[in-house]
């Protein structure tokens, strides 16, 4: 946001694993209210806030109070801060609150270095994506990695990547930045990573590959179904699971991915959860270590039916826009059609597996059983990390606990989106 400013000294930036969209890559997940934010806050924030003084936590380097000397009542303390658990269910749309905290891409010119994690999902890819695809200049670099969140910026491989970048703008060293290709990915195997440059993001030899949702035996092809049926789940439920064939050769899976539904509830609303997932040829499910869950399935994406509305300027085939501007209920029944945005990715799938597209009620719940989670966070980690949607007041069960019905034929041919790497 403050380079969207253009102050004078800012020469170049840095954006490791960030955010460029409160609302959307944060508070809420395709208008689904995300609790990340507040629990966050209470954690992480709340818990360092200055005047907590003698109340606060003590320094193991230097003995001090973290959150300085002074020491003000709780009282003060409260009226010195922002409840901002409140604040996102007070903003459940897009409005002023969130657009006053977003940055105009069209200004955005200095140089940057835009630096994203594919096991991110829930926070930080989107915004490094939508940043180096939006942002008005022409000087900027893409990087996405894998692992922990802190893991590549402090080891080698992350800070050798920063100092070349900033030893070139702020130095003025010449190391041969400038000349290198705009993006530069770790490319994601299912067991190891492998570095690869390309030109432009997406990747401009993309092969986008649909793959449609076929109801009768709940599989993906390459054809959409001549069948006009539904499928049916509960609207809080695991929903329902479309799985590929074995793959005939290995298949590269790099870029953003979308998905096309078409549903009815039984009530006026219903959230989507799309995951994309890998399979094993004896059908186990291929998890990584994202940037904090070590359960991390391949992609995600979200959707709640009534902010389905796009933005026409904004939308590509293969990144939906949605304006969050105006609430549209579903009157029961009555189909509707879905544009769903997956967050980008990258995976490399042997030959043998299989891919696979979830479409649920709820979060993704890894079937391997929860981890313990870290002592910062508030909430065990079940495949999702910290970004879970399970806050009562946004999705009352009475609305979103109603059935949901996906509907085929009769010109719906449901399908994922998938941006195909050639060899």
């Amino acid at each position: 946001q403050v380079a969207s400013l253009n102050p004078p000294h800012l020469t170049a930036m840095c954006s490791w694993e960030g955010a460029a969209d409160f609302y959307r890559d944060g508070s809420h997940h395709g208008g689904i209210l995300c609790t990340f934010m507040k629990n966050w806050y209470d954690m992480q924030v709340s818990s360092v806030q200055h005047g907590l003084g003698s109340k606060g936590y003590k320094s193991r380097f230097n003995g001090e109070w973290v959150s300085g000397p002074l020491e003000l009542t709780s009282e003060e303390l409260q009226a010195n801060r922002e409840d901002l658990g409140a604040s996102v269910l007070a903003h459940p749309m897009n409005d002023e609150y969130w657009q006053s905290r977003m940055p105009d891409w069209s200004k955005v010119t200095v140089p940057f270095l835009s630096t994203a994690n594919w096991g991110g999902q829930g926070l930080h890819p989107r915004g490094n994506f939508e940043a180096f695809t939006q942002a008005a200049g022409e000087e900027k670099w893409l990087e996405s990695h894998g692992i922990e969140h802190w893991t590549e910026y402090y080891t080698d491989y992350g800070r050798e990547i920063q100092k070349l970048f900033f030893d070139y703008y702020l130095k003025g060293e010449d190391n041969g930045w400038k000349d290198r290709p705009r993006v530069q990915l770790q490319v994601r195997h299912v067991d190891k990573f492998v570095e690869r440059y390309e030109e432009d993001w997406p990747i401009p030899r993309t092969e986008w590959k649909k793959l449609y949702l076929q109801p009768q035996d709940q599989s993906l092809g390459d054809t959409p179904s001549a069948e006009t049926t539904t499928v049916t789940y509960g609207g809080l439920s695991d929903g329902v699971t479309f799985v590929s064939p074995p793959l005939d050769e290995e298949t590269e899976i790099t870029g953003p991915l979308a998905s096309k539904l078409w549903i009815s509830s039984a009530s006026e609303d219903a959230d989507m959860f799309l995951v994309f997932r890998v399979l094993t040829p004896d059908m186990k499910e291929v998890v990584f270590q994202g940037a904090l869950d070590p359960h991390t399935p391949v992609a995600q994406g979200w959707l709640r039916a009534s902010h389905r509305k796009l933005d026409t300027e904004k939308t590509l085939p293969y990144r939906p826009y949605h304006t969050h501007d105006e609430k549209q209920p579903l009157t029961p029944g009555e189909i509707v059609e879905l544009d769903v945005e997956i967050w980008p990715t990258s995976i490399v799938v042997p030959k043998g597996h299989r891919i696979a597209l979830s479409v649920r009620g709820r979060d993704y719940v890894y079937p391997g059983g929860a981890d313990q989670g870290l002592s910062n966070m508030k909430n065990k980690f079940t495949g999702v990390g910290p970004f879970l949607h399970d806050d009562a007041q946004d999705r009352p069960p009475e609305i979103f606990g109603s059935d949901v019905t996906l509907h085929f034929g009769q010109d719906r041919a449901p399908y994922v989106l998938v941006p195909i790497i050639p060899k």
